[in-house]
């Protein structure tokens, strides 16, 4: 088994066809055909589900995948840890985000490319759930989420907190108060992302504790939309101040504090333990050096950490 051969069966894989996956690595259909037929033999099962046209793998197949992801990522970054060496003059770190926690990486991306304008940045979107798994896949070497992965082999640094808020347009009855209580929600009619996330449980559990119904009204798949409907007075949302930074700077939304809500959204860096490339370890220095002034109060202007 070597990687020329797992490089064709990802190839098929994913193209879902043995000619397109010739075309992808440079290589004949026949020298594909028989490098999977190589490594059927080696493992002593078949690869692909022959009755099909689309290329599917069989249950072996895709445990083969998977580990074939990870070695052919892995063979990738030691040919760029390589290339770096011990400099920061070139480089690539991918970083895996999704729409909120990408908010609280731009003053450090900001920051980091000042600091190293040759290194590339790529910010993968992904489910928060996912990020860890991807990480230790080698598909990304950083991520950004609001939970602490179980995984051991991970290391996780705190770099922003947010906290929740009630998100209502200026017009709105209770756009004038500073605090609420979760009481008074009860005729409310809330969206909601579509994504589940374990402060959206812990905002139901919260609701259902004080015995007050939650009417959700809509359900958007993204945050931007959630916000938009917002400022059109289509309803009310409890989302991290963070999320709607730039609409309450412009008055367009009013962000307001649920009593019983008061509890703080931690923002957490994670990485494998083991392996970080030179470019990987700046960027995780120069997030926690950001984090540490806005903790001191250092920091002027966007803060990294934003208290609302």
């Amino acid at each position: 088994m070597d990687l020329s051969q797992l490089e064709m069966l990802v190839a098929v894989a994913q193209e879902k066809s043995f000619s397109r996956a010739a075309d992808r690595v440079h290589r004949t259909q026949s020298a594909v055909s028989q490098a999977v037929q190589r490594l059927e033999a080696e493992i002593g099962s078949s690869l692909f589900d022959r009755s099909s046209r689309s290329g599917t793998l069989t249950d072996a197949g895709r445990v083969l995948y998977e580990y074939a992801l990870q070695m052919l990522n892995l063979r990738r970054e030691a040919n760029a840890a390589i290339q770096e060496l011990g400099t920061l003059h070139r480089g690539k770190i991918t970083i895996a985000a999704n729409e909120y926690t990408v908010l609280h990486l731009l003053p450090a991306v900001a920051a980091y490319r000042a600091r190293h304008p040759h290194i590339a940045l790529a910010i993968k979107r992904s489910l928060a759930s996912q990020i860890p798994s991807e990480i230790l896949a080698r598909e990304a070497e950083i991520g950004i989420v609001t939970y602490r992965p179980e995984q051991p082999a991970l290391t996780v640094v705190p770099v922003a907190k947010d906290e929740i808020a009630l998100l209502v347009a200026p017009g709105h009855p209770l756009a004038g108060r500073n605090t609420v209580s979760l009481r008074e929600l009860g005729a409310e009619s809330f969206l909601s992302h579509n994504v589940r996330s374990p402060y959206r449980e812990r905002v139901v559990r919260t609701f259902e504790r004080h015995r007050t119904p939650m009417h959700m009204a809509m359900e958007l798949p993204t945050l931007e939309a959630v916000r938009r409907l917002v400022v059109a007075g289509l309803g009310v949302a409890l989302m991290p101040r963070r999320a709607a930074e730039a609409e309450i700077a412009r008055g367009e939304i009013v962000a307001i504090g649920v009593r019983e809500m008061r509890f703080e959204r931690p923002v957490h860096l994670v990485y494998r333990s083991k392996g970080l490339s030179h470019a990987a370890v700046a960027f995780v220095q120069c997030a926690r050096e950001l984090y540490r002034a806005s903790e001191d109060g250092q920091l002027h202007g966007p803060r990294f950490a934003h208290r609302g």
